[in-house]
């Protein structure tokens, strides 16, 4: 194809392999560390974060639907490490989503992960009206384990794929070859645990290296290990001290020398 054709075919095409978004410069917040684990609150740390200056943020929220849907609790041996972990009601998962908002470049992204039940039900008046933020896709994370239900057993969870506007997929989401079902074994036992490979795949769709990925919640860091693996820069806290964990990812459980 000669560089006119080309360049007429691009112009003419939603798909694009080239980033053209940005990140600005930013400065980490005082009292964080750049590529490790820190304990802190994640609405303060969203807190601290510059306006519109992050190109994609991970949220997993410590949601309590199903569990009060279903009357499970936190009991058991299985829900050993969600239950060490603070649970968010709706006001608290919306707060958050508004400070990511707020903190995510224009055309920026939040991959926010859910269950069937919250998929089900609903998340955009509840979560996300008044916010910049607009649903462009979904993937599906198989999960190769079976987990609750009264009839079909869970054995997937969802991540929603959100874009700050302008909404806008050329330019911006330069990978196309991730399938929206994923199979992955978790990398734990955790309960708040997510696939590393996925998220490496879904950061360097939407990211150049050396960018900073966020993530307000962290759990057991899986985000922190994809961003390695993607090359790029990680920025993240969680609430509680990771020594709680009971169990860790493999390839993760050493970041904790990265506080240093």
């Amino acid at each position: 194809m000669a560089t006119d054709e080309r360049a007429a075919h691009e112009r003419k095409s939603v798909f694009s392999k080239e980033r053209r978004l940005v990140q600005p410069e930013t400065a980490v917040p005082e009292g964080f560390v750049m590529d490790g684990r820190n304990r802190a609150d994640g609405l303060a740390f969203l807190a601290a974060l510059a306006p519109a200056s992050y190109p994609v943020c991970f949220f997993d929220p410590q949601y309590r639907g199903v569990m009060d849907k279903q009357k499970y609790g936190n009991e058991g041996a299985r829900q050993k490490d969600r239950a060490i972990l603070p649970q968010m009601d709706e006001a608290t998962i919306r707060a958050f989503i508004e400070a990511i908002d707020r903190a995510l470049m224009p055309s920026g992204h939040l991959f926010l992960w859910i269950d069937k039940f919250h998929l089900c039900t609903g998340i955009t008046g509840p979560w996300l009206s008044g916010t910049a933020l607009n649903t462009v896709d979904l993937v599906t994370w198989h999960k190769q384990r079976i987990g609750m239900g009264y009839r079909t057993r869970r054995s997937s969870e969802h991540c929603i794929v959100l874009q700050k506007s302008p909404v806008r997929a050329k330019g911006i989401w330069h990978i196309h070859n991730i399938p929206d079902m994923w199979s992955e074994k978790p990398p734990s036992r955790s309960g708040h645990t997510k696939p590393v490979e996925l998220q490496k795949a879904l950061i360097e769709a939407v990211t150049h290296p050396g960018d900073t990925v966020l993530d307000p919640a962290a759990g057991d860091y899986t985000v922190l290990e994809a961003a390695r693996r993607a090359q790029r820069r990680f920025l993240g806290c969680d609430i509680r001290d990771d020594d709680l964990l009971t169990s860790r990812p493999a390839g993760v459980a050493g970041a904790r020398a990265a506080r240093t």
